[in-house]
């Protein structure tokens, strides 16, 4: 067991971290609070082969695996610009394509996301239906050689920088009345469907929308894979999803604590660098400990994922301990920081408001602990 990194994934966050330090957290923080996507870092890591380096040589991608991709996503974060739309349109939508798409929707879709030119949202979510996916309540009907989708989505992130959405929609049901729910590919001009975006609080650069289908018709080839087998195709999604959101965590919690650990060295107090005081060593200590921990279990996810092997429980877990991570990583960096901490001058409330969201989404601490008190250890189901 190598637990070194390889010249080639040291080549690959060099590449990353030169591409993205020159925007770094001033960057971040003035789209963040201008609620802009972050387009010029997006673009450099496409034209660079970044932004698709987990899909297939043949379709303009590097051919290479989620490892990969992860360490794209953590390098961005670590040098100040996390990229949240890693997660659905180059892990999500990228790999269920290439997975279960036609060579048709392959050849359509996957140049473009490779490229950076492209991207695409994936739209899962409902008003009335979030970590209970089976009451999705979003249907899509055949009417002659077309679907027609009607219903609503909550949540999606980034439509506004997406050229089509990844829906997920009821289609069926079972013989014991379970949803039968399949996939389609939407264009975001398709007639029919509308966008409101929802006003948030929180600095991102990124936006988030509530979707509504009124009866938007999409060809027969907007479907991706079977019929009915929506579910298990997703659900090839949502670990690379887990992977990249634990991965950007990571990042953001390394940019959390390089800056502290630079403030601490500099700044003085009573004659010493603050960084002398244990007081604030010791959280930044722990909290670097944490992030550690947390980005070798994400490596595990991933090899697991590249590896066809079951996944579930190290992505979720990877997932789990990152947010908490950056969490602590950032507020001891606001700790040690003091009244500077929360100044737009040095702009650490973007990065906390992200990892805020990211503890919640896209799954919630408290559904991973279901999962692992069900699935790791075999306790009654709790829900």
């Amino acid at each position: 067991m190598d637990f070194s990194l390889s010249d080639e994934h040291a080549d690959l966050k060099a590449a990353v971290a030169s591409i993205v330090r020159p925007y770094g957290g001033t960057y971040y923080a003035e789209h963040s609070k201008n609620r802009e996507p972050c387009d010029e870092v997006w673009q450099a890591l496409g034209e660079a082969g970044l932004i698709g380096v987990n899909i297939p040589e043949a379709f303009g991608g590097g051919g290479a695996g989620m490892l990969e991709l992860a360490l794209v996503a953590e390098e961005s974060a670590a040098q100040g610009v996390p990229l949240l739309l890693i997660l659905v349109s180059a892990a999500i939508s990228a790999e269920v394509i290439t997975a279960f798409g036609t060579d048709d929707q392959r050849q359509a879709w996957l140049p473009g996301l490779a490229a950076g030119t492209s991207k695409m949202a994936f739209a899962i979510t409902e008003p009335d239906a979030g970590s209970n996916t089976h009451l999705i309540a979003t249907t899509a009907r055949r009417d002659g050689d077309d679907w027609v989708l009607s219903g609503s989505k909550y949540y999606i992130s980034g439509v506004d920088e997406s050229d089509a959405v990844l829906v997920v929609a009821r289609t069926g049901r079972k013989d014991d009345g379970k949803p039968l729910m399949s996939l389609f590919i939407v264009p975001v001009g398709t007639p029919g469907l509308e966008k409101t975006r929802i006003e948030m609080d929180v600095m991102l650069p990124e936006k988030q929308y509530t979707l509504f289908f009124d009866d938007v018709r999409v060809p027969a080839d907007a479907l991706v894979g079977e019929e009915g087998k929506g579910f298990q195709q997703v659900f090839h999604g949502l670990n690379p999803e887990r992977i990249t959101g634990a991965a950007l965590c990571i990042g953001i919690a390394r940019f959390a604590l390089a800056q502290a650990a630079k403030y601490a060295s500099e700044r003085e107090v009573w004659g010493v660098p603050l960084g002398t005081h244990q007081g604030l060593a010791h959280p930044l200590a722990k909290a670097s400990m944490e992030t550690e921990l947390a980005a070798l279990m994400m490596r595990k996810a991933a090899w697991l994922h590249d590896a066809g092997l079951p996944a579930g429980e190290a992505s979720n877990t990877a997932k789990y301990a990152a947010a908490e991570a950056a969490l602590a990583a950032i507020d001891a960096a606001i700790q040690t920081m003091g009244g500077n901490g929360l100044a737009q001058e040095y702009g650490l409330l973007p990065y906390w408001g992200l990892a805020r969201l990211l503890r919640i989404a896209p799954v919630s601490r408290e559904m991973i602990l279901n999962y692992i008190a069900q699935h790791s250890l075999g306790l009654p189901k709790s829900y």
